[in-house]
């Protein structure tokens, strides 16, 4: 078993220019892990990105001819890396150990999922119009069009999700698949962890011959690191999982640049909960459970905790939030990811008072890095006056709007921000009444649920992880799932182009055997 370096990792070489290291922090026993980390410098930064635009060319035509092969050795060494892993992520980050197994399970299904994908190969979107050189008055041109990937890629990980949003998370993983080079930005809360998993994928890509800097790992604790990161010329698209304000601050760099690139982030979200009167009258201390429980998963450190619930007055309600205020004191404290989420949430929840709510459930003064549920309520017209009550807290929070009818339910839905979800508990036969409310719903939101909770993500083909903004800088798009991959491609169209300079993708006689739009038909058949 190889020891941590705590060095960068630019191409295949290890790196450690700079004099500034940091450590790690146990938030579960309050004590510094003893590894040091060294933060990359600006030499550093730029020998990876570089490194990645030269591998580029190569990387982009290796991945396409060895599809079955490239894949398959990612998954492999994460799973046998599965006790070390999951002991160190624990140490780094006070998740239990049921947690970090199933996100390492989950991280090799993802990557297994783009592995397919690529195999298969019509993720590209080859698109062909057959050109028609005696058409009257002008002739038709041939033309064939397909996705091919953007270049180098930046991603910055996450701090809630050491694995699954991390070093070879989706946004890694998604990138990669494309046929980008990929330069990681490791979270400060858990290095070791993440060199882990990049000594993984720099093994895989040795192994395969895949070109030096298809992968390379910063270390950085300041804002300056990813500045440099985002800044730098040779870096053509960015994926970011992180706060509001990280995120918008290297968003307006990415556009600030002279040549602007894109910038996918996913930034957070409050994901609304309506409940509908027949859904409390028949199943109020139900839902309450499930709500309850929803709100806590992971000590509230979710981008999809359910934060806002929307309810209408009625002669259930008071029972229905007793319900709920009595499950969430019952489940009690936990640990949160690291010292910064854990003061803001301290901050925030103990400020909350201040912006006219009642609170139903108190964090009593609670231990260094422990979070407490907390539970506010206040009325519709109140909440909509308010923009701050709007804003996410991270953590096991949630604030509860009593509407005193449906147009105050219909107001707060059309005046909230963008979600990454949105959900609606009600008796089937509800629906129908509501159809204003599932339309406002279907504006600001990415996911839109009926009769369930947020958390839980599904990595799937037709899954949809971003919203508009705030959410997401692009509600367009996802980063969980496969259609995560088109964030780091762009389209091409090849105009009256010989048969044999075709990419395989376009050519008539279907090489590859994807599925492709043909003359306005999906088909597998060749051109004829």
């Amino acid at each position: 078993m190889e020891e941590l370096t705590g060095k960068n990792i630019i191409g295949f070489r290890d790196s450690s220019e700079g004099t500034q290291t940091f450590q790690a922090f146990n938030p579960s026993n309050l004590e510094i892990i003893e590894d040091q980390f060294y933060q990359a410098t600006e030499s550093e930064v730029n020998e990876a990105l570089l490194l990645a635009s030269k591998a580029f060319q190569e990387y982009k035509i290796k991945v396409g001819l060895k599809k079955p092969n490239f894949w398959k050795p990612f998954p492999k060494k994460l799973w046998l890396l599965n006790q070390k892993l999951h002991q160190r992520a624990c140490l780094e980050t006070g998740l239990p150990e049921a947690r970090i197994k199933g996100e390492i399970g989950r991280t090799t299904g993802q990557l297994n999922l783009f592995a397919s994908l690529i195999r298969e190969g019509s993720w590209c979107e080859a698109t062909i119009d057959k050109g028609n050189p005696t058409r009257e008055p002008l002739p038709k041109p041939d033309l064939r069009k397909m996705l091919v990937p953007i270049g180098a890629v930046v991603v910055f990980a996450a701090s809630n999700f050491p694995l699954a949003f991390s070093v070879a998370g989706g946004d890694t993983a998604s990138a990669l698949a494309a046929g980008n080079p990929v330069v990681v930005k490791a979270h400060d809360s858990h290095p070791g962890t993440s060199e882990i998993v990049a000594r993984a994928i720099q093994k895989a890509i040795q192994k395969t011959n895949m070109p030096e800097g298809t992968f390379s790992l910063i270390h950085g604790r300041s804002y300056e690191a990813g500045k440099k990161l985002v800044l730098h010329p040779a870096t053509k698209a960015v994926g970011f999982t992180g706060s509001f304000a990280g995120g918008k601050a290297l968003f307006d760099l990415a556009n600030s640049r002279k040549e602007p690139i894109p910038f996918f982030a996913e930034m957070g979200s409050i994901n609304p909960v309506f409940i509908l009167n027949r859904a409390i009258n028949n199943r109020g201390n139900s839902v309450a459970q499930q709500l309850a429980g929803s709100i806590t998963l992971g000590v509230g450190q979710f981008c999809t905790k359910p934060g806002l619930v929307v309810i209408e007055n009625n002669e259930n309600t008071n029972e229905f939030l007793n319900g709920l205020a009595e499950s969430l004191s019952t489940i009690g404290e936990g640990t949160m990811l690291n010292e910064g989420i854990s003061s803001v949430y301290s901050k925030k929840t103990s400020s909350i008072k201040d912006l006219g709510v009642e609170l139903m459930v108190e964090q009593s003064e609670q231990p260094r890095l422990k979070g407490r549920p907390v539970l506010a309520k206040i009325q519709a017209n109140d909440f909509l006056k308010n923009p701050k009550l709007h804003e996410e807290i991270f953590g096991p929070f949630a604030l509860v709007i009593l509407c005193e009818n449906p147009t105050e339910i219909q107001d707060v839905a059309e005046r909230l921000e963008g979600q990454l979800t949105g959900a609606i508990i009600a008796e089937e036969n509800e629906l129908s009444d509501n159809k204003e409310l599932v339309s406002a719903l279907q504006e600001k939101v990415g996911r839109l649920i009926f009769n369930g909770m947020p958390t839980g993500v599904e990595v799937c083909h037709a899954m949809q992880h971003g919203g508009p903004f705030p959410a997401s800088t692009d509600g367009r798009f996802t980063s969980v799932g496969t259609s995560a991959i088109k964030r780091f491609a762009r389209p091409v169209a090849f105009q009256n182009w010989p048969e044999e300079l075709l990419p395989d993708e376009l050519k008539s006689s279907n090489p590859l055997n994807i599925m492709r739009l043909q003359e306005n038909s999906w088909t597998r058949k060749a051109l004829e």
